[in-house]
Order: structure tokens, then sequence, then C-alpha cells
């Protein structure tokens, strides 16, 4: 067996004619010996952007057939060529070198997109969730970070992955409402997500608690997730525990088939007491994570009632017809009684007075359902004799 360092790699490819006299050990990187048989020794390296082996055996004789089946018995699917001795007439390809010769072989490399790449090598892990972790910076290739998950990358390049451990929310709960074998209904708290924003989960979601229980999206930061409620909102929250199920309720809240019904405290008291809001909405292009009546809009349904008021509040049903990011808090600004606690229409305070009380759906089982998470107290207290 043959002892091989980055100085005696270096020398070969000088001899080679591909390394000159400005190269230095260090750039001959990652090399790795094996043997794939007692009386060679072959050597793997990157040098120059390029993957190489020389491989030591004075028994090759220069047989070409015999050098390739030796490379390749430590990876089979590895393509390129056979480079000749440019300082001897005599034998093609075998380099004298201390006493034994070598043969130097240069690895032609398939380009492959990065996604495609990892997806391969990591076979447990989703090519959606790695684009994923790509866009988010996770990814270096050689080096250099890599947003873009079609940059092609070779056998040779070498891929890092630097995913940050996510937190431990194994022991954080969220009340459940009902669960059977096919859905999982939560009274979800104000304050809580309902998924994750980014690739990783930073604080504890909704989807984090489903994902204990469903194996629907299970590869993505939205596991068992068929609607959102907003961050500030509480209440009903439906999720899927497999895909056929995620598939009929996905059905049902895209053909308007789910009655949902809110209650909300409002700064101030509708005009009316009773009516319907039948104004589209759309995103606004000064503020565009905020949205707003908007005649090129969506269509957007509101159904409201007033239940109580007092000078300055009331406290009102809401049954949106539609499901528009927004539709309830941006129906009620429009109407000049923006929700209370509203930061974004409105005005701040101890929290956003909208709960979702009630939702109403067909589940697996064939039975139409309803929900119900009871409205918090604080929401009737200042309306004294209210009940709901």
């Amino acid at each position: 067996m043959v002892k091989v360092s980055s100085r005696d790699i270096l020398d070969i490819l000088r001899r080679y004619e591909l390394a000159g006299d400005d190269n230095v050990p260090r750039n001959i990187e990652n090399v790795k010996i094996t043997h794939p048989n007692p009386i060679n020794t072959l050597a793997s390296f990157r040098f120059n952007k390029y993957q190489l082996y020389v491989l030591f055996d004075d028994t090759a004789e220069d047989d070409v057939d015999y050098v390739l089946k030796q490379i390749k018995s430590i990876k089979s699917t590895v393509k390129g060529e056979l480079l000749k001795n440019p300082r001897d007439e005599i034998t093609t390809y075998a380099m004298p070198f201390k006493g034994k010769e070598c043969y130097l072989f240069s690895v032609i490399s398939e380009k492959k997109r990065l996604d495609s790449e990892l997806a391969t090598r990591y076979p447990e892990t989703s090519r959606s969730t790695w684009q994923k972790y790509i866009k988010a910076g996770y990814v270096t290739v050689n080096g250099e970070p890599i947003t873009a998950s079609k940059y092609d990358v070779a056998d040779i390049d070498q891929i890092a992955i630097n995913v940050p451990v996510t937190a431990d929310f194994s022991k954080n709960e969220l009340p459940i409402i009902f669960i059977d074998d096919n859905v999982i209904v939560i009274n979800k708290p104000a304050g809580i997500l309902s998924h994750a924003k980014g690739v990783i989960s930073e604080e504890f979601t909704v989807a984090d608690f489903f994902r204990r229980y469903s194996i629907y999206n299970s590869d993505t930061n939205r596991p068992g997730i068929i609607h959102r409620l907003d961050r500030d909102t509480s209440g009903v929250m439906i999720g899927a525990r497999n895909k056929e199920t995620a598939e009929m309720l996905q059905k049902q809240f895209a053909d308007r088939k789910v009655k949902k019904t809110y209650f909300a405290v409002l700064d101030g008291v509708p005009k009316l007491d009773k009516a319907r809001i039948d104004l589209p909405i759309g995103r606004n292009p000064s503020a565009p994570s905020t949205f707003r009546v908007d005649s090129k809009g969506k269509v957007a349904v509101t159904k409201y009632e007033v239940i109580a008021s007092d000078d300055k509040h009331s406290l009102v049903k809401l049954q949106p017809q539609t499901g528009r990011t927004h539709q309830l808090r941006v129906h009620m600004k429009y109407i000049n009684t923006p929700i209370r606690g509203d930061k974004v229409y409105g005005k701040i305070a101890d929290r956003l007075y909208l709960h979702a009380f009630s939702l109403e759906i067909t589940i697996p089982n064939g039975n139409r359902t309803t929900f119900t998470a009871p409205v918090p107290d604080y929401f009737t207290n200042q309306f004294p004799g209210t009940k709901l």
C-alpha cells in the first residue's frame, strides 16, 4: 500500500501538466484514500473545482479497462476520462512516481438542480422542504450561500446544510374541542399563529400542535392546516388528520358550504342594528400586508347583527359568507366601527376582540356538525345582562 499526501498528489498533477509552480498542497482538497484491492491504492480529491482520482497500481500495465474497474469499484456511476502521460511516448497512461506506477482519472460531473440533488442525497426530506431551506439561505455550495433551487451543482461540489435547530414545542398544549380519526378541532387562544411564516417555527403554532395528530402535509410547516385564524383572533379552528379529509374539508370551504359565526366588540355603534355588507376586498398597494375595500378586489360578503351596545362599544354577531383575508376587520373598519383592539385597522387594546364562536361543517362520518368555543366573559362583561 502507498502512503499518499497532498504534496504527493500535487507533484503528480504537475507531471500531468495540470498544476503549476504557483499551486500549493492546500489546493488539494477533500483527499480520501481507499483500497479497491490489497495490491493498490486509490486517492480521490478535488483540485480547481475538478474531481480526480489517482490509482497507484504496478499490475495495471496500462490496461484502461482494468484501471476503470478499480475506480468504479468505489463508485460505480462515476464518469470521466483517463488522462494520458504527457512525458512518455512508450506508455500511454501510466506515470512513474516514487518507484510506483500511477494513473490519473478526471471525473466528468453531470449538472443537477440543487434541490433535486439534495432530495437524492437526503431522501428522508422532501424536495419541497429543501426548496424552502434553500430559499431561506440554509444551504451553501462550495462555501457560498445559494438561495435559488434551480442552481446547477455537480457531484464534486461541496454542499453544506445549516438548518437552525427548531425549538421543542412537545409540551405545549391547545384546548381540544373534538377529535376523531379524521379531524381535530381546537379552541385557538388569541396570540397563537396558525402556522409559521417561514420554514422554521420560531414560536409555537397551531400547526406545531396539529403535527402530533396529522399526516396531512406533515413535511411542510402547515401540517393539518385547512383554514387560518389571524394571530390575535381566538376560537374554533378545524384541522385534517389525513389527505382524504383535507380534500373534503377544503372543498366545503371553497364552495362556501361552511357556516362560520364570530362575535366581536366594536369601537362605536353601527348605524344599522342588522345589515349585509357586500363590498369587494383587495390588497392595499400602499401597505401590501393589509387590505381595503376595493372595487377591483374579490367578492366579500359579511352579515352582522348588533347584540348589545353602550355609548362607546357594541357587541356584534358576524357571519362571513366569504373567506377573504382580514374580511371582518376590513368591513367593520369601512362602516367606521373597527373591531376593538385592531392595531392595524383600529386602535390598540389589551387584545383583538374577535372570537370564532362556531363552525358548521360536514365531517367524514357524514354528519353535519357544529363545533363551538365559548365567547370569553370579558367580551360581555361591559354589557350587563347579555348572554351568548
